[in-house]
């Protein structure tokens, strides 16, 4: 259908994006300098600061290629939302890098008036916009470019200080923030999708579906995500048997899930037959779950009973909870992000507190104090008090964060597309002649194809 609504977006969405990055550009002069390794002046008399960037550049090739391929193509699923899902998220991820830089630096690491930057201020730039594609799964479709750019600048300020709360006052550990990034994430975004809900697209909309090769290509961002998951959840852990476990650890848990999402997804069907929706997403619920206890003590069978529970919770939240979050919750959640990272990133919390009430040093011997440095001034039990604490609060803050910014959201100059042009590239893109034509033929023969398989 072509788009028959003005967005108005030929001025707003370029002064906008202009504004923000000349903003940025000028906060960088101020503040942003280069870590001792990079600068010309200092690097040839410190030579282990250039190795330890070689070291950690693969982890954060990984954690790069996620933000940019997997989130993307992830969402390539909505059959004519293809150009927005991957170029929106390229958007998203862009400026969100940028901002995340700082307000990382502004609460982490500024000293003297300048934030250093060095290897892992890039990978927590790269985690800082996974929040944020997280959240943009719950609402994807129903938002425009301009509201993406807000939500990306509030979004990022607020997780930044939940962060700060809950690693830096609290001191809980979450290396691989199954906390503080995926049910930060998959909570700030259902708060917005619950504020922006409109009751007109509460019946099936017939863009708000896939065909079969916009699975495919969904296929992909899943196998990217899949394969990567290791490194997203080891790539800030500073010790290197930390590390380690980190690797083996979510490794396992999501081998584990992906047999448990299969047979699950087999199971809830009458006919016995696999929903590529919990093949592309609840075969990485492990990956999220495994996040915050990835370097503890828990062993391979800790990893693949993390990922056991995770593929089961997912996969069941899929089936029933995404409905009734619909239908009784006004929760329109397009990606199914509850599922993938809310209840996952729960379970994860959980697995964190687990962890620390365990930790001990009958379990990690000389070690004890390289994982939990927490423990010199706190005992085990108080330390899963405060991992506690710190899941409390991430879901609290994304709560009452997604809440305030939906309605700055739900302003119209924002220029947020009617019910009849969402889940629609055309909108906002310009779509090869033919594209769509091309897409109800397909919609139209995987239509008989199903009739007479059911006949």
């Amino acid at each position: 259908m072509p788009a028959s609504y003005s967005t108005n977006m030929r001025l707003k969405f370029p002064i906008l994006a202009i504004t923000l990055e000349a903003v940025i550009i000028i906060l960088f002069g101020i503040f942003i300098t280069y870590d001792d390794g990079a600068d010309a002046g200092l690097a040839f008399k410190n030579t282990t600061k250039p190795d330890l960037f070689y070291k950690i550049y693969p982890s954060f090739q990984d954690v790069h290629v996620m933000i940019f391929v997997g989130f993307g193509f992830l969402m390539t699923f909505l059959k004519r939302y293809g150009f927005s899902s991957v170029g929106f998220n390229l958007l998203i991820a862009a400026f969100g890098l940028q901002w995340g830089t700082l307000m990382q630096g502004w609460l982490h690491h500024l000293v003297n008036g300048k934030i250093k930057v060095n290897i892992f201020s890039l990978i927590n730039a790269d985690f800082s916009t996974a929040t944020v594609l997280i959240s943009f799964g719950a609402i994807l479709g129903k938002t425009s470019p301009v509201q993406l750019l807000i939500m990306t600048l509030f979004e990022i300020t607020i997780f930044a200080v939940n962060e700060h709360l809950v690693t830096g006052i609290l001191q809980a550990k979450d290396v691989g923030a199954s906390m503080t990034i995926h049910a930060f994430g998959a909570y700030f975004g259902l708060a917005v999708s619950r504020v922006l809900y409109r009751p007109g697209l509460q019946n099936d909309n017939e863009n708000e579906g896939s065909v079969y090769h916009s699975d495919l290509f969904a296929m992909i961002g899943t196998l990217f995500l899949w394969m990567f998951w290791p490194s997203f959840n080891s790539a800030i852990v500073e010790s290197p048997d930390g590390q380690y476990r980190a690797i083996i650890n979510t490794y396992y848990s999501l081998a584990a899930c992906v047999l448990t999402a299969y047979a699950l997804s087999s199971l809830l069907d009458k006919k016995g037959k696999l929903d590529m929706v919990h093949i592309q997403n609840a075969t990485l619920a492990g990956g999220v779950a495994a996040g915050t206890a990835a370097d503890m003590m828990i062993y391979p069978y800790g990893g693949l009973l993390i990922g056991f529970i995770a593929g089961i919770i997912s996969t069941v939240g899929f089936k029933y909870l995404t409905p009734i979050f619909a239908s009784k919750l006004n929760i329109h959640d397009t990606c199914g992000v509850h599922n993938l990272h809310g209840m996952p990133g729960i379970i994860g919390g959980l697995a964190g507190i687990i962890g620390a009430a365990m930790a001990s040093k009958n379990v990690y011997g000389d070690g004890l104090l390289s994982t939990f440095p927490q423990l010199k001034t706190r005992t085990a039990i108080g330390q899963a008090g405060y991992q506690a604490a710190g899941l409390g609060a991430t879901l609290a803050v994304a709560l009452i964060g997604g809440t305030i910014t939906g309605f700055i959201l739900r302003i119209p100059f924002w220029g947020q597309p009617p019910d009849q042009n969402c889940f629609d590239d055309q909108i906002y893109w310009e779509v090869p002649n033919g594209e769509n034509e091309h897409e109800d033929l397909l919609s139209s023969e995987h239509g008989k194809h199903k009739t007479n398989a059911e006949a």
